[in-house]
């Protein structure tokens, strides 16, 4: 295989964008991954519309695609009592399954090489080189490691990433569901240590989503133990979780977790999506800022590649930029959390935005970006 210009490591969101805006501008990437298109991922499968238009821009057709438009968001404390606030920019729900596998298809067109079903055992920079081992023994050399291989995964740690040595106690757990709730509502149910996402996909489905702690899990031994001990003590979840159809035998499932904060440049890999910064579920922004990530470093490797930047501007550019746009974002997000988990302090957290209504859409507005301009 001839040497590509960038190897892009995990096909997500933001690694899929970064590979398909490179191609475009006429370089040589190839993309790695572990699964084979198409796939399901845990994620909440909402996106905020400020990079509706960048999306469409890009060729994918959300409304063939089926993408169900969402203009309001509910919370609801433990107990099941609930708030419900306007979204201001709003946003759509379309599956992970779906909208990754349509810019898979995309970026095939646009000449990217796949290498899937593979993972990347190691990347060392040496002499203004990656060398990237994969897990078969193949060996790549290329100018630019774009890292986008998710919330925490070995490489992580070969590379010796600083937050992993941070606790990681959180579980993730998505279904795809049907059932009776409004299609233009996204929803967020508390519970014990832990809540729960849920909004309208394509095909007349749902996507029901929630974070946990591995604690809970163990203390009940199943998940299916562990909803009905815990989740279903806030009605609102019960309801869902009992009465849904299922769409698959059963529910994709992510451990070890954690919010710690990352670098945006690690062993000079420009970091995008998770593996910059995970924004916390009860914020449910997570996608589109995966999506922003993606242009952001796309534009700055092209410039780099073409010998616009050094290395070195590079990646002080991209550190920059990246925690200027997002670094905000992720604080709230992580603020918020502590407001929910706790049965006491999340209906008191519930109560204070009821009377404060501006409060809650305030926080909303600071999680959300700016509309990527097409």
């Amino acid at each position: 295989m001839t040497d590509p210009d960038v190897v892009v490591v995990g096909g997500g969101l933001a690694g899929l964008i970064s590979a398909l805006e490179l191609a475009r501008c006429g370089h040589q990437v190839t993309l790695v991954e572990r699964k084979t298109y198409p796939f399901h991922k845990v994620c909440g499968e909402y996106v905020s519309n400020e990079v509706r238009d960048y999306i469409e821009s890009l060729g994918v057709d959300l409304t063939r695609l089926g993408a169900a438009s969402i203009s309001e968001f509910v919370v609801s404390s433990p107990s099941g009592r609930q708030l419900t606030a306007p979204l201001d920019l709003g946003g759509f729900g379309i599956s992970r399954y779906q909208l990754d596998y349509t810019l898979y298809q995309l970026g095939q067109r646009a000449g990217v090489s796949f290498l899937t079903g593979l993972s990347v055992d190691d990347v060392q920079f040496a002499t203004d080189r990656f060398v990237v081992t994969l897990s078969d023994g193949q060996v790549i050399r290329c100018r630019q490691v774009i890292g986008t291989f998710g919330k925490r995964t070995r490489l992580d740690k070969v590379l010796d990433r600083a937050f992993v040595r941070q606790p990681a106690p959180y579980v993730g757990v998505k279904y795809h569901v049907r059932m009776d709730f409004p299609r233009n509502r996204i929803a967020l149910h508390n519970f014990a240590d832990g809540y729960c996402g849920m909004s309208a996909i394509e095909n007349d489905a749902y996507c029901v989503c929630y974070l946990t702690t591995r604690e809970n899990l163990r203390r009940y031994g199943s998940i299916p133990a562990m909803e009905q001990a815990v989740l279903y003590k806030n009605p609102q979840l019960k309801a869902v979780l009992s009465d849904a159809t299922h769409l698959y035998e059963r529910p994709e499932v992510i451990n070890d977790i954690s919010f710690a904060p990352k670098q945006a440049v690690d062993n000079h890999i420009l970091m995008a999506g998770d593996s910059a910064g995970l924004i916390t579920p009860l914020c449910g922004n997570g996608m589109a800022m995966a999506i922003h990530g993606a242009k952001l470093v796309s534009q700055l490797t092209h410039a780099f590649l073409v010998g616009q930047l050094t290395r070195s501007a590079l990646e002080t550019t991209y550190q920059r930029e990246w925690s200027g746009r997002f670094s905000r974002r992720l604080w709230v997000g992580r603020t918020v959390q502590k407001l929910f988990g706790s049965p006491i302090v999340s209906e008191l957290a519930l109560s204070a935005f009821a009377i404060a209504r501006l409060a809650l859409r305030q926080i909303m507005q600071h999680t959300h970006g700016d509309v990527i301009e097409v």
